[in-house]
């Protein structure tokens, strides 16, 4: 991962992390995409298994250069603990995904942006900074408006994945504290070796000889979230929790297109309100961020 470790590293450290996470988000949706295709032809804690697996395979090599033997033992209860909240929240995630469209599930997963920007002023100490709050609001105004709650049958995979959003919140929190003391690559290392042994119980309890199709659309998932997930800790150790959060809100808008493109998943009027209101939020925040760094500059 020599090539992402140099991007941007002219650039100030919000700045930084905000095209980090614009990577991450990336990435995701194309998870997004490939786990929506395998749909209900496996069961989603098998699938969420084995993609594990094969993410853990894909960081192993790193071993030797991650300096695991330096880790604090006291600190492997703490990412042990990150493994249960991630590993349950993507088994859940799987789950959504293989009953709700991609938008709806995209939309319903904002939530955890606002658990985790509140997460990094209580446990993190971050400040308050009034246009990031708004930004936030904004963006999870515009998902509102595309789910329109209490207008619509609620389906379990949705209740699923708002269980799943405050777990991600969690593990993302997690994620950030742990930048303090670990290097990036550990840090995916120690989230692939958990969410495997978390989930491998519950996967033989449901296993099935998977296809050679679906064995290869899950490889894809693990290189494609596996690298998501090394942005993102390269995002929250370059920023702040809080300034790089409303720019998750960009997936909506990716996946709500991908759903369209590749499944026949027709927008309405309400998704393109609140796919606008989420750009809008996003782009006005980076322009603060912008700004903010240029005062800051200034003064010095």
């Amino acid at each position: 991962m020599n090539f992402f470790s140099h991007l941007g590293s002219g650039l100030s450290g919000n700045i930084r992390g905000i095209g980090w996470i614009v990577l991450t988000g990336i990435m995701f949706v194309g998870v997004t995409v490939m786990v929506r295709y395998l749909g209900t032809s496996i069961n989603p804690v098998q699938a969420g298994f084995i993609r594990y697996v094969f993410g853990l395979l894909m960081v192993l090599p790193l071993l030797p250069k991650v300096g695991v033997m330096s880790l604090d033992v006291r600190r492997v209860g703490f990412h042990a603990l990150r493994g249960l909240a991630h590993g349950t929240a993507v088994m859940l995630w799987f789950f959504a995904m293989s009953r709700i469209p991609i938008a709806e599930v995209t939309a319903l997963g904002f939530t955890a942006p606002i658990f985790t920007t509140l997460g990094a002023v209580v446990f993190l100490n971050e400040r308050w900074r009034s246009y990031r709050v708004i930004a936030i609001l904004a963006g999870f105004a515009g998902a509102l408006l595309i789910l329109r709650p209490g207008f619509r049958e609620i389906d379990i995979g949705a209740l699923a994945q708002v269980v799943a959003a405050p777990l991600f919140a969690c593990s993302f929190l997690m994620a950030k504290s742990a930048t303090r003391k670990e290097s990036s690559t550990l840090i995916v290392l120690l989230l692939s070796v958990f969410c495997t042994l978390i989930m491998a119980l519950p996967a033989i309890a449901v296993w099935r000889n998977p296809t050679t199709e679906e064995l290869t659309l899950l490889f894809a998932t693990a290189v494609l979230a596996t690298t998501g997930h090394y942005c993102m800790i390269r995002a929250f150790k370059a920023a702040e929790v809080s300034a790089v959060q409303p720019f998750t809100f960009l997936q909506l808008v990716w996946a709500t297109l991908l759903g369209l493109i590749l499944f026949d998943e027709r927008p309405d009027l309400w998704i393109g309100l609140g796919g606008a209101l989420i750009v809008a939020a996003a782009s006005w925040m980076a322009h603060r961020e912008v700004r903010s760094q240029r005062d800051l500059t200034d003064v010095d």
